[in-house]
């Protein structure tokens, strides 16, 4: 798909590489990679295609590059089948800076189906080496906050809506945390098409993160888009992991490259996960252990994902 196809051409263009079979619908590709080397680069889904699939291609080249990178994204910041933008600052972002490397995401312009017509702008510096986390301790929720928004044609009481149907599926498990979900309407000149979605955010004494979001569409009542997102909250707090379902992929490659053992605590495993594991072992030697959690009641349905790293080192630091 474009947001794939996309993705394969930041990473030919970041390390002068070489990509055959690029395009639409393409079944088989021939990649070559050369030296990854930073500096700008604009990647265009021209479609709804997310921005953050194109982050998460880039940022593990760009982490081991001569150079620091920019990176011009520009396609759904909050689109279906992919986490949004939100999700990527308020939960991805502190998360995965715990390998040691820091990035920053600056959102130029929203975009949304069908259109797309987002922009984010992600800086980032190259590492010598990524460290490894211990994510196993998922201490207690200590508050939760998100943000319900509205774009282009809808009017703000519709993310008023969104929010409160939230805070009262919420409500009905978690009694006494205080809840802040904000309704915002975003400012027509930063946001590109008509839109309206979700993101929920539950923060534990032990600094993880948690959420459950999700999207607004024509016909879809706004009390259903607030409570499908505090049920995916819910359920991602009731497996008693440390990351939710959506992060929970997302980490495997740099546990990968990561010099030394990593270990999540999660749920139950996806088969994104899965996949992505799959691969980071053909691809760089690293070893994981997916194992049942002990110390859990066993009516849980808990994990750890083991991973002993490459220890991947940038030459160019």
């Amino acid at each position: 798909r474009p947001q794939h196809l996309s993705g394969l051409e930041i990473i030919r263009d970041l390390c002068e590489g070489k990509l055959e079979g690029g395009e639409i619908g393409s079944t088989e590709i021939t990649f070559t990679p050369g030296k990854i080397k930073g500096g700008t680069h604009i990647a265009d889904t021209k479609t709804a295609g997310s921005v953050c699939l194109l982050m998460q291609v880039a940022m593990p080249c760009v982490l081991f590059a001569a150079s620091p990178s920019e990176l011009r994204l520009k396609g759904g910041t909050n689109a279906e089948m992919a986490p949004q933008i939100d999700y990527t600052v308020m939960v991805f972002k502190p998360i995965v800076e715990k390998f040691n490397f820091t990035f920053n995401c600056d959102i130029k312009k929203r975009g949304y189906y069908p259109q797309g017509g987002g922009e984010v702008v992600v800086q980032m510096s190259p590492v010598k080496e990524l460290r490894p986390i211990n994510l196993t301790e998922r201490g207690t929720v200590t508050k939760i906050y998100g943000r319900a928004f509205v774009a282009g044609a809808l009017p703000i009481k519709l993310a008023k809506d969104m929010s409160a149907a939230a805070v009262r599926c919420i409500r009905k498990e978690i009694r006494d945390l205080y809840i802040n979900i904000q309704p915002v309407r975003e400012p027509d000149d930063q946001a590109f098409g008509t839109g309206s979605g979700i993101i929920v955010v539950a923060e534990t004494s032990t600094g993880c993160l948690l959420a459950g979001s999700s999207l607004g569409k024509r016909g879809k009542n706004a009390d259903k888009v607030g409570i499908e997102a505090a049920e995916i909250l819910l359920r991602n707090l009731k497996h008693g992991g440390t990351v939710d379902d959506s992060l929970q992929d997302q980490l495997i490659i740099f546990m990968a490259l990561a010099k030394g053992v990593s270990r999540v605590k999660s749920g139950p495993i996806t088969l994104h996960t899965q996949t992505a594991i799959h691969f980071a072992e053909q691809l760089t030697k690293a070893k994981f252990t997916v194992t049942k959690s002990e110390e859990e009641d066993p009516s849980k349905d808990t994990y750890i994902i083991e991973c002993q790293g490459m220890g991947m080192i940038n030459p160019n630091v």
